[in-house]
């Protein structure tokens, strides 16, 4: 008499989630309580590969003070930070062995089209320039010293660095985790107002290591204009490209540039964002129609 050898259960096939209305930021079913836990999962995380990254260059003479960290091991704890927001905005939107898609975190084209969400970016750009002047009227903020800590007066190799680390990486990497995945987490817990307000609080607190404090305040309504633009174009290509298009401004005016170089800034950074998000289409890491795969499946 044979026996059958048994046989574990198959993995259940989980369906792709249908894709929401596109002229809106996506409608997911994360729950509130992950959008805190995704920050402090991208900071503890960022701060565990800073450690990797600098135990070693230590080890091979890099002299390293509480007053004086080398630019280029600066900017790669940066790089290293920004890497780990995407990882906690991806893990947290896995959680419960979802399936998740490019186009839950915003990586889909503006659903009212470029126009009107080039228009959303300009009006938001307008006005926080508009805010920071007055700001800065009446409170006179001291200079932002983070360039300088980035080492872009030390070499031409470390100002491109920083260049391209400040306008490319650093408005991908933060609007995955702070719109692309916070807000909308929080959306589901008191709706688009309440949770554009908490995110961009958090926004700006997030800067109180880099930037002085009376720059917060701007930065934070900088950080909720950037929750409505993703709210009503539908896609985080917008806010990405505001808040590559406000830090190359920064980048210029703390550098004394002029306005022709500030331009070429500007437009290498969206040239550097265009590259990017080609490079993601090419991997795979964004659909490149809708239904199609966009994330890696979780344990890939």
């Amino acid at each position: 008499m044979s026996v059958e050898p048994t046989r574990a259960p198959e993995a259940p096939v989980l369906a792709d989630p249908p894709e929401s209305d596109p002229s809106r930021s996506p409608e997911v079913g994360w729950h509130p309580w992950t959008a805190p836990l995704a920050l402090v999962a991208g900071i503890v995380l960022a701060a565990v590969a800073a450690l990797v990254v600098d135990l070693p260059a230590m080890a091979l003479g890099a002299e390293v003070t509480s007053e004086h960290t080398p630019g280029g091991l600066v900017i790669a704890d940066t790089f290293v930070q920004d890497v780990a927001f995407v990882l906690a905005a991806v893990y947290c939107a896995k959680l419960g062995h979802r399936r998740v898609r490019s186009w839950q975190l915003g990586l889909r084209r503006p659903g009212q089209g470029w126009v009107y969400a080039a228009l959303m970016v300009l009006g938001l750009i307008v006005a926080f320039i508009a805010l920071d002047a007055l700001w800065a009227e009446l409170f006179h903020p001291s200079k932002e010293k983070l360039l300088e800590t980035l080492g872009t007066k030390e070499s031409k190799s470390l100002l491109v660095l920083s260049a391209a680390l400040t306008c490319v990486v650093a408005p991908i990497a933060e609007e995955m985790l702070f719109r692309g995945y916070m807000f909308s987490a929080l959306r589901n817990w008191r709706g688009t107002l309440p949770a554009a307000l908490v995110v961009g609080l958090l926004f700006g607190g997030i800067h109180a290591t880099s930037a002085p404090a009376a720059d917060l305040v701007p930065l934070a309504a900088l950080g909720f204009g950037l929750c409505l633009v993703y709210r009503y174009t539908g896609s985080l290509y917008p806010g990405i490209g505001a808040h590559a298009l406000n830090n190359s401004i920064a980048f210029a005016s703390l550098e004394s540039w002029s306005v022709g170089q500030g331009a070429i800034l500007i437009a290498c950074a969206l040239a550097g964002l265009g590259a990017v998000g080609l490079a993601f289409r090419r991997i795979g890491l964004i659909a490149p129609a809708r239904g199609e795969a966009g994330l890696p499946r979780a344990g890939a």
